[in-house]
Protein backbone atom coordinates (compact mmCIF):
# COMPACT_ATOMS: atom_id res chain seq x y z
CA UNK A 1 0.00 0.00 0.00
CA UNK A 2 1.14 3.48 -0.96
CA UNK A 3 1.51 6.23 1.86
CA UNK A 4 -0.73 8.27 -0.50
CA UNK A 5 -3.44 5.81 0.19
CA UNK A 6 -2.84 5.50 3.75
CA UNK A 7 -3.17 9.17 4.22
CA UNK A 8 -6.90 9.56 2.36
CA UNK A 9 -8.96 11.18 2.73
CA UNK A 10 -6.18 14.01 3.60
CA UNK A 11 -3.64 15.88 1.54
CA UNK A 12 -0.17 16.74 3.19
CA UNK A 13 1.76 19.84 1.87
CA UNK A 14 4.72 16.41 1.07
CA UNK A 15 2.80 13.68 -0.93
CA UNK A 16 1.11 16.28 -3.78
CA UNK A 17 1.26 16.12 -7.82
CA UNK A 18 4.01 18.56 -7.44
CA UNK A 19 6.03 16.72 -5.07
CA UNK A 20 7.08 18.74 -1.83
CA UNK A 21 4.92 21.54 -1.49
CA UNK A 22 5.97 23.70 1.55
CA UNK A 23 6.90 27.30 2.76
CA UNK A 24 10.37 27.04 1.71
CA UNK A 25 11.37 30.35 3.03
CA UNK A 26 10.41 29.00 6.42
CA UNK A 27 11.39 25.95 6.65
CA UNK A 28 14.86 27.56 5.24
CA UNK A 29 15.35 29.72 8.36
CA UNK A 30 14.59 27.32 11.01
CA UNK A 31 16.95 24.83 9.21
CA UNK A 32 19.06 27.42 9.34
CA UNK A 33 19.28 28.14 13.02
CA UNK A 34 18.87 23.73 14.07
CA UNK A 35 22.36 23.73 11.74
CA UNK A 36 23.74 26.81 13.63
CA UNK A 37 22.58 25.18 16.75
CA UNK A 38 24.24 22.33 15.84
CA UNK A 39 27.34 23.93 15.31
CA UNK A 40 27.56 26.26 18.39
CA UNK A 41 26.67 23.14 20.88
CA UNK A 42 29.72 20.94 19.15
CA UNK A 43 32.07 24.15 19.95
CA UNK A 44 30.07 25.26 23.40
CA UNK A 45 29.66 21.87 24.96
CA UNK A 46 33.12 20.08 24.76
CA UNK A 47 35.16 20.93 27.38
CA UNK A 48 32.04 19.95 29.95
CA UNK A 49 31.69 16.98 27.67
CA UNK A 50 34.88 15.76 28.42
CA UNK A 51 34.72 16.45 32.12
CA UNK A 52 31.64 15.12 32.46
CA UNK A 53 31.75 11.98 30.11
CA UNK A 54 35.19 11.69 28.91
CA UNK A 55 33.82 12.62 25.19
CA UNK A 56 34.23 16.07 23.97
CA UNK A 57 31.47 14.91 21.36
CA UNK A 58 29.10 13.46 24.27
CA UNK A 59 26.41 16.67 24.04
CA UNK A 60 26.67 17.28 19.96
CA UNK A 61 25.86 13.39 19.49
CA UNK A 62 22.83 13.59 21.51
CA UNK A 63 21.39 17.37 20.27
CA UNK A 64 22.03 15.81 16.76
CA UNK A 65 19.52 12.88 18.31
CA UNK A 66 17.36 15.22 19.29
CA UNK A 67 17.69 17.11 15.83
CA UNK A 68 16.48 13.78 14.24
CA UNK A 69 13.35 13.67 16.44
CA UNK A 70 12.48 16.80 16.38
CA UNK A 71 12.19 17.02 12.22
CA UNK A 72 10.58 13.49 13.07
CA UNK A 73 7.64 15.41 14.88
CA UNK A 74 7.95 18.16 11.97
CA UNK A 75 7.10 15.74 9.88
CA UNK A 76 4.25 14.04 11.41
CA UNK A 77 2.53 17.72 12.24
CA UNK A 78 2.21 18.60 8.74
CA UNK A 79 0.58 15.48 7.96
CA UNK A 80 -2.51 15.85 10.29
CA UNK A 81 -4.85 18.73 9.03
CA UNK A 82 -5.37 21.54 11.02
CA UNK A 83 -9.19 20.54 11.93
CA UNK A 84 -8.22 17.33 13.86
CA UNK A 85 -6.12 19.49 16.34
CA UNK A 86 -9.34 21.44 16.57
CA UNK A 87 -11.18 18.46 17.75
CA UNK A 88 -8.78 17.59 20.23
CA UNK A 89 -8.14 20.80 22.08
CA UNK A 90 -9.90 19.63 25.27
CA UNK A 91 -7.93 16.39 25.05
CA UNK A 92 -4.75 18.45 25.15
CA UNK A 93 -5.63 20.72 27.82
CA UNK A 94 -6.58 17.85 30.49
CA UNK A 95 -3.24 16.28 29.15
CA UNK A 96 -1.37 19.87 29.51
CA UNK A 97 -2.74 19.45 33.40
CA UNK A 98 -1.61 15.90 34.10
CA UNK A 99 1.80 16.43 32.88
CA UNK A 100 2.09 18.99 35.10
CA UNK A 101 0.98 17.49 37.94
CA UNK A 102 2.98 14.46 37.32
CA UNK A 103 6.23 16.87 36.84
CA UNK A 104 5.73 17.73 41.05
CA UNK A 105 5.13 14.35 42.32
CA UNK A 106 8.07 13.00 44.29
CA UNK A 107 9.05 10.08 42.63
CA UNK A 108 8.01 11.28 38.77
CA UNK A 109 9.72 14.51 38.58
CA UNK A 110 12.86 15.17 38.36
CA UNK A 111 15.17 17.48 40.01
CA UNK A 112 17.81 19.86 38.47
CA UNK A 113 19.29 23.01 39.94
CA UNK A 114 16.75 22.66 42.46
CA UNK A 115 13.34 23.26 40.10
CA UNK A 116 11.19 19.99 39.55
CA UNK A 117 10.11 20.84 36.12
CA UNK A 118 11.54 17.24 34.33
CA UNK A 119 9.88 13.60 34.15
CA UNK A 120 13.02 11.37 34.04
CA UNK A 121 13.08 8.19 31.48
CA UNK A 122 16.35 6.05 31.05
CA UNK A 123 17.93 8.05 28.43
CA UNK A 124 16.46 11.54 28.41
CA UNK A 125 14.24 13.67 30.30
CA UNK A 126 10.54 15.45 28.85
CA UNK A 127 10.34 19.03 30.19
CA UNK A 128 6.43 19.43 30.20
CA UNK A 129 6.31 22.89 30.11
CA UNK A 130 7.19 22.76 26.66
CA UNK A 131 4.27 20.86 25.74
CA UNK A 132 1.66 22.74 27.56
CA UNK A 133 2.66 25.84 26.31
CA UNK A 134 1.54 24.81 22.79
CA UNK A 135 -1.25 22.70 24.17
CA UNK A 136 -2.58 25.97 25.54
CA UNK A 137 -2.35 27.60 22.57
CA UNK A 138 -4.08 24.76 20.37
CA UNK A 139 -6.63 25.10 23.31
CA UNK A 140 -7.44 28.75 23.13
CA UNK A 141 -7.15 29.20 19.27
CA UNK A 142 -10.47 26.80 19.54
CA UNK A 143 -12.09 29.39 22.57
CA UNK A 144 -11.15 32.53 20.19
CA UNK A 145 -13.10 30.60 17.54
CA UNK A 146 -16.03 28.90 19.53
CA UNK A 147 -16.52 32.61 21.75
CA UNK A 148 -15.79 34.85 19.26
CA UNK A 149 -18.09 37.41 19.97
CA UNK A 150 -18.20 36.64 23.34
CA UNK A 151 -14.40 37.47 23.64
CA UNK A 152 -15.07 40.60 21.83
CA UNK A 153 -18.54 42.02 23.97
CA UNK A 154 -18.56 40.89 27.42
CA UNK A 155 -16.13 40.92 30.14
CA UNK A 156 -17.40 37.15 30.81
CA UNK A 157 -16.01 36.01 27.29
CA UNK A 158 -12.69 37.78 28.23
CA UNK A 159 -12.66 36.05 31.75
CA UNK A 160 -13.54 32.82 30.96
CA UNK A 161 -9.68 31.52 29.47
CA UNK A 162 -8.48 32.57 32.84
CA UNK A 163 -10.08 29.96 34.46
CA UNK A 164 -7.56 27.71 32.54
CA UNK A 165 -4.51 29.45 32.66
CA UNK A 166 -4.65 30.54 36.15
CA UNK A 167 -4.25 27.46 37.24
CA UNK A 168 -1.67 26.24 34.84
CA UNK A 169 0.59 29.29 36.15
CA UNK A 170 -0.23 28.07 39.52
CA UNK A 171 1.28 25.19 38.80
CA UNK A 172 4.13 25.96 36.52
CA UNK A 173 5.22 28.24 39.47
CA UNK A 174 5.18 25.88 41.81
CA UNK A 175 8.33 23.49 40.15
CA UNK A 176 8.97 26.27 40.05
CA UNK A 177 9.14 27.78 36.10
CA UNK A 178 8.77 31.58 36.07
CA UNK A 179 9.92 31.70 32.77
CA UNK A 180 7.44 29.74 31.24
CA UNK A 181 4.94 31.28 33.01
CA UNK A 182 5.92 34.60 31.26
CA UNK A 183 5.97 33.07 28.22
CA UNK A 184 2.54 30.81 28.50
CA UNK A 185 0.95 33.93 29.74
CA UNK A 186 2.10 36.38 27.15
CA UNK A 187 1.50 34.66 23.99
CA UNK A 188 -2.30 34.03 25.88
CA UNK A 189 -2.60 37.91 26.36
CA UNK A 190 -1.44 38.80 22.89
CA UNK A 191 -3.86 36.04 21.49
CA UNK A 192 -6.56 37.43 23.35
CA UNK A 193 -5.92 40.83 21.66
CA UNK A 194 -5.68 39.53 18.37
CA UNK A 195 -8.98 38.01 19.24
CA UNK A 196 -10.81 41.23 19.61
CA UNK A 197 -10.23 41.87 23.05
CA UNK A 198 -11.40 45.90 23.85
CA UNK A 199 -8.23 48.06 24.20
CA UNK A 200 -9.38 48.61 28.05
CA UNK A 201 -9.97 45.69 28.91
CA UNK A 202 -6.88 44.30 27.25
CA UNK A 203 -5.27 47.03 29.11
CA UNK A 204 -6.86 45.97 32.39
CA UNK A 205 -5.24 42.57 31.79
CA UNK A 206 -1.56 44.30 31.15
CA UNK A 207 -2.02 46.06 34.41
CA UNK A 208 -2.77 42.82 36.53
CA UNK A 209 -0.38 41.07 35.05
CA UNK A 210 1.81 43.60 35.81
CA UNK A 211 1.17 43.59 39.40
CA UNK A 212 1.07 39.76 39.39
CA UNK A 213 4.80 39.72 38.74
CA UNK A 214 5.53 42.33 41.00
CA UNK A 215 4.05 40.49 43.64
CA UNK A 216 5.85 36.78 42.84
CA UNK A 217 9.30 38.71 42.54
CA UNK A 218 8.32 39.78 45.73
CA UNK A 219 7.32 36.77 47.64
CA UNK A 220 10.46 34.75 46.30
CA UNK A 221 13.80 36.26 48.12
CA UNK A 222 15.80 34.47 45.33
CA UNK A 223 13.70 35.99 42.55
CA UNK A 224 14.10 39.37 44.51
CA UNK A 225 18.10 38.75 44.47
CA UNK A 226 18.35 37.98 40.66
CA UNK A 227 16.52 41.27 39.82
CA UNK A 228 18.77 43.20 41.78
CA UNK A 229 21.59 41.19 40.55
CA UNK A 230 21.02 41.99 37.42
CA UNK A 231 21.05 45.46 37.72
CA UNK A 232 25.01 45.40 38.92
CA UNK A 233 26.69 42.22 38.11
CA UNK A 234 29.93 43.57 38.85
CA UNK A 235 29.12 44.52 42.85
CA UNK A 236 28.96 40.49 43.27
CA UNK A 237 30.76 38.90 40.42
CA UNK A 238 32.23 36.03 41.88
CA UNK A 239 28.87 35.09 43.75
CA UNK A 240 25.65 35.94 43.03
CA UNK A 241 26.12 38.20 39.64
CA UNK A 242 28.79 35.22 38.81
CA UNK A 243 27.01 34.15 35.56
CA UNK A 244 25.83 37.45 33.86
CA UNK A 245 29.60 38.73 34.63
CA UNK A 246 30.67 35.49 32.61
CA UNK A 247 28.46 36.24 30.21
CA UNK A 248 29.56 39.96 29.41
CA UNK A 249 32.72 38.91 29.50
CA UNK A 250 31.74 36.42 26.52
CA UNK A 251 30.50 39.55 24.68
CA UNK A 252 33.44 41.82 25.50
CA UNK A 253 36.09 39.54 24.43
CA UNK A 254 33.66 38.45 20.77
CA UNK A 255 33.81 42.38 19.73
CA UNK A 256 33.57 42.24 16.04
CA UNK A 257 34.09 39.27 14.29
CA UNK A 258 34.88 37.09 17.42
CA UNK A 259 37.74 34.67 17.95
CA UNK A 260 36.60 32.53 15.90
CA UNK A 261 35.02 28.97 16.19
CA UNK A 262 36.08 26.39 18.73
CA UNK A 263 38.20 28.90 20.36
CA UNK A 264 35.64 30.58 23.25
CA UNK A 265 37.64 30.71 26.71
CA UNK A 266 34.46 31.39 28.68
CA UNK A 267 33.11 27.79 28.16
CA UNK A 268 36.01 26.86 29.40
CA UNK A 269 34.12 26.31 33.22
CA UNK A 270 34.10 29.96 33.53
CA UNK A 271 30.54 30.44 32.15
CA UNK A 272 27.59 28.13 33.62
CA UNK A 273 25.12 26.36 31.41
CA UNK A 274 27.35 27.29 28.23
CA UNK A 275 25.75 24.95 26.12
CA UNK A 276 22.67 25.62 27.36
CA UNK A 277 20.80 28.62 28.79
CA UNK A 278 24.03 31.04 27.42
CA UNK A 279 24.72 29.05 24.19
CA UNK A 280 24.04 32.86 22.62
CA UNK A 281 27.08 34.07 24.94
CA UNK A 282 29.46 31.62 23.62
CA UNK A 283 28.19 32.33 19.91
CA UNK A 284 28.93 35.86 20.31
CA UNK A 285 32.60 35.37 21.72
CA UNK A 286 33.68 33.02 18.83
CA UNK A 287 31.10 34.62 15.95
CA UNK A 288 31.62 38.20 17.20
CA UNK A 289 28.99 41.22 16.93
CA UNK A 290 28.27 40.75 13.08
CA UNK A 291 27.39 36.77 13.94
CA UNK A 292 25.31 37.69 16.38
CA UNK A 293 23.39 40.39 14.96
CA UNK A 294 22.73 37.82 11.78
CA UNK A 295 21.33 34.95 14.41
CA UNK A 296 18.83 37.83 15.61
CA UNK A 297 18.27 38.63 12.18
CA UNK A 298 17.38 34.87 11.77
CA UNK A 299 15.64 34.88 14.42
CA UNK A 300 13.07 38.11 13.17
CA UNK A 301 13.10 36.52 9.98
CA UNK A 302 11.45 33.35 11.48
CA UNK A 303 8.78 35.06 13.66
CA UNK A 304 7.85 37.52 11.26
CA UNK A 305 6.74 34.90 8.81
CA UNK A 306 5.10 32.89 11.60
CA UNK A 307 3.29 36.23 12.09
CA UNK A 308 2.59 36.32 8.50
CA UNK A 309 1.22 32.63 8.27
CA UNK A 310 -1.29 33.55 10.71
CA UNK A 311 -2.59 36.43 7.99
CA UNK A 312 -2.63 34.68 5.25
CA UNK A 313 -4.99 32.03 7.25
CA UNK A 314 -6.97 34.67 8.48
CA UNK A 315 -7.83 36.53 5.07
CA UNK A 316 -8.09 32.77 4.00
CA UNK A 317 -10.85 32.67 6.96
CA UNK A 318 -9.14 29.61 8.92
CA UNK A 319 -9.49 31.65 11.94
CA UNK A 320 -8.65 28.34 14.02
CA UNK A 321 -5.61 27.91 12.02
CA UNK A 322 -4.28 31.58 12.14
CA UNK A 323 -4.71 32.08 16.09
CA UNK A 324 -2.55 28.74 16.47
CA UNK A 325 -0.06 30.60 14.40
CA UNK A 326 0.02 34.07 15.86
CA UNK A 327 0.37 31.57 19.48
CA UNK A 328 3.31 29.68 17.90
CA UNK A 329 4.89 32.70 17.13
CA UNK A 330 4.45 34.76 20.22
CA UNK A 331 5.81 31.64 22.47
CA UNK A 332 8.83 31.86 20.33
CA UNK A 333 8.96 36.06 20.10
CA UNK A 334 8.97 35.61 23.91
CA UNK A 335 11.17 32.94 24.96
CA UNK A 336 14.01 34.60 21.81
CA UNK A 337 13.33 38.02 24.08
CA UNK A 338 14.04 36.72 27.18
CA UNK A 339 16.81 34.89 26.32
CA UNK A 340 19.03 37.31 24.31
CA UNK A 341 17.98 39.70 27.51
CA UNK A 342 19.44 37.56 30.28
CA UNK A 343 22.25 36.71 27.69
CA UNK A 344 23.43 40.23 27.37
CA UNK A 345 21.83 41.79 30.54
CA UNK A 346 18.90 43.35 30.12
CA UNK A 347 17.05 40.84 32.16
CA UNK A 348 17.34 39.24 35.14
CA UNK A 349 18.83 35.43 34.76
CA UNK A 350 16.15 32.98 33.77
CA UNK A 351 16.39 29.20 32.58
CA UNK A 352 15.12 29.47 29.18
CA UNK A 353 16.06 28.24 26.28
CA UNK A 354 17.02 29.62 22.63
CA UNK A 355 14.28 28.03 20.24
CA UNK A 356 15.91 25.77 17.48
CA UNK A 357 19.81 26.90 19.26
CA UNK A 358 20.10 25.70 22.58
CA UNK A 359 21.05 22.27 23.71
CA UNK A 360 17.57 20.41 25.07
CA UNK A 361 15.13 17.78 23.67
CA UNK A 362 11.94 18.82 24.43
CA UNK A 363 12.38 21.95 23.50
CA UNK A 364 14.10 21.05 20.06
CA UNK A 365 11.15 17.89 19.73
CA UNK A 366 8.56 20.96 20.29
CA UNK A 367 10.21 23.55 17.86
CA UNK A 368 10.21 20.95 15.46
CA UNK A 369 6.07 20.30 16.29
CA UNK A 370 5.66 23.93 15.96
CA UNK A 371 7.66 24.49 12.68
CA UNK A 372 5.33 21.45 11.13
CA UNK A 373 2.13 22.86 12.28
CA UNK A 374 3.36 26.73 10.74
CA UNK A 375 3.85 25.07 7.31
CA UNK A 376 0.86 23.07 7.54
CA UNK A 377 -1.33 26.09 8.45
CA UNK A 378 0.93 28.16 5.48
CA UNK A 379 -0.16 25.03 3.00
CA UNK A 380 -4.23 24.68 4.23
CA UNK A 381 -4.38 28.59 3.98
CA UNK A 382 -3.09 28.64 0.50
CA UNK A 383 -4.90 25.99 -0.64
CA UNK A 384 -7.95 25.98 0.86
CA UNK A 385 -7.75 22.39 1.63
CA UNK A 386 -7.96 20.84 5.03
CA UNK A 387 -11.23 21.77 6.54
CA UNK A 388 -13.37 19.51 8.49
CA UNK A 389 -15.93 20.93 5.59
CA UNK A 390 -13.85 20.10 2.63
CA UNK A 391 -14.69 16.32 1.02
CA UNK A 392 -11.16 15.16 -0.70
CA UNK A 393 -11.03 13.65 -3.87
CA UNK A 394 -8.66 12.48 -5.98
CA UNK A 395 -7.84 15.73 -7.78
CA UNK A 396 -6.75 17.12 -4.77
CA UNK A 397 -3.95 15.34 -5.32
CA UNK A 398 -3.06 16.35 -8.42
CA UNK A 399 -1.19 19.85 -9.84
CA UNK A 400 -1.74 22.30 -7.12
CA UNK A 401 -1.21 26.12 -7.67
CA UNK A 402 1.70 27.97 -7.82
CA UNK A 403 3.61 28.79 -4.56
CA UNK A 404 3.24 32.71 -4.79
CA UNK A 405 4.82 33.99 -1.27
Amino acid sequence: MSLRNIIKPYPSPIITGRGIDLDFPMLAGCLALIGLGLVMIASASTEVAAAQSGSALYYMIRHLIYIVLGLGACVITLMIPIATWQRLGWLMLLGAFGLLVMVIVPGIGREVNGSMRWIGFSFFNVQPSEIAKVFVVIYLAGYLVRRQKEVRESWMGFFKPFIVLLPMAGLLLMEPDFGATVVMMGAAAAMLFLGGVGLFRFSLMVVLAVAAVVLLIQVQPYRMARLTNFADPWADQFGAGYQLSQALIAFGRGEWLGVGLGNSVQKQFYLPEAHTDFVFSVLAEELGAVGSLCTVALFVFVCIRGMYIGYWAEKAKQFFAAYIAYGLSFLWIGQFLINIGVNVGLLPTKGLTLPFLSYGGSSLVICGACLGLLLRIEWESRTHLGSEETEFQESDFAEESTHGR
